[in-house]
């Protein structure tokens, strides 16, 4: 009994240590509005992370999908993926993204082709992975000229007027570039061990996208996106998983900080509920609830503003359904459990 309790107080240490690192390392600046889409279920388009969680998966392939939707479903962000792991020390993965407010005058969609090396592997029995990803693809940005109102269309008296001219001058309201980024990341897929860490850094729009939407003259370029995470996987007992995870990412002057901690609990050999809550610095909270079945997973959650800067705005709440499944190809070669270093 007295063995029992001195493991228990342990593992309690073991969480409690790594919640107060998780905390301290990303609660040093202020956060600022982030300039790409972003969901809160980070995890269900882990390549918008970082590519080298490319095939980071417990299984062959895995698919999913994600729909964002905020203030009060004028915007809303929806997202698919598909990747697999081969036999080549090479995980190849694919993702969509498309952004649109619900009268298609702002459109924001780019796809990615990724690529992730594993074969560099160290430890007694190379359980320890450190994995260096690159993704190229496309990116389109553009919006409806005839649904915008600006200043110099409002009329003294009148109201909005929509044949007055706006003053302004587009040359370009779609534009689409090559986009590329690369990221290196750090997993411990050890079986049975009680606590598996990982990390990562990544890099986006490394190739500087221009965006001449008013002029061909000086033109702005997309600032490139840095993402740095980490956190644990704990395994508290033979029923419950435990991971502890942080984020940040920083766009230009915009930055976003994240904290989190989600709960796997184990209910039969096929079910699992997943349940746990995200905190974004300055921000929002989001709690998160879902559950498994035979590779199966569905997800919910629900930002609630978590600020004194945004606590007036009763509209900015935002919801996010997802799916997700992982499988295995028939004649796999796997031979023992993966940890993979996120859900």
């Amino acid at each position: 009994m007295n063995h029992r309790l001195n493991k228990l107080f342990e593992m309690k240490k073991i969480i409690l240590n790594i919640i107060v690192f998780v905390m301290a390392a990303v609660s040093c600046q202020q956060l600022h509005a982030q300039v790409d889409p972003h969901f809160s279920q980070y995890y269900l388009q882990p390549m918008m992370l970082n590519p080298a969680l490319t095939g980071a998966i417990e299984g062959d392939y895995r698919v999913s999908a994600i729909w964002r939707s905020q203030y009060s479903n004028t915007l809303s962000t929806k997202g698919v993926s598909a990747e697999t792991v081969t036999d080549k020390n090479c995980n190849i993965g694919f993702n969509v993204l498309n952004q649109s407010t619900n009268d298609k005058a702002y459109n924001f969609t780019n796809a990615y082709l990724t690529m992730a090396y594993t074969g560099v592997r160290f430890g007694p029995r190379a359980d320890h992975y450190l994995v260096l990803a690159m993704q190229c693809g496309y990116m389109n940005r553009r919006f409806d000229v005839g649904k915008l109102k600006f200043g110099d269309q409002w009329i003294s008296g009148l109201g909005y007027d929509p044949s007055t001219s706006s003053g302004e001058a587009f040359t370009k309201p779609s534009v689409s570039s090559f986009d590329a980024g690369a990221g290196i990341a750090y997993y411990d897929a050890t079986p049975n061990k009680k606590l598996s860490v990982f990390g990562g850094i990544s890099a986006f729009h490394i190739t500087r996208p221009a965006y001449p939407f008013l002029s061909d003259g000086d033109q702005q370029r997309l600032p490139v996106r840095y993402s740095v995470h980490a956190g644990a996987r704990i395994i508290a007992s033979d029923l419950l998983s435990i991971v502890p995870n942080a984020i940040y990412m920083r766009e230009g002057d915009a930055e976003e900080k994240m904290i989190g901690v989600y709960m796997q609990l184990y209910a039969t050999e096929t079910t699992d509920f997943i349940f746990g809550a995200n905190y974004r610095f300055n921000d929002a909270a989001s709690p998160f609830a879902g559950f498994y079945y035979k590779g199966l997973t569905l997800g919910l959650s629900y930002d609630v503003n978590a600020s004194y800067k945004t606590a007036g705005v009763t509209k900015g709440n935002s919801l996010e359904v997802s799916i997700s499944f992982v499988g295995s190809k028939k004649n796999s070669t796997k031979t023992k459990s993966f940890y993979c270093p996120r859900f």
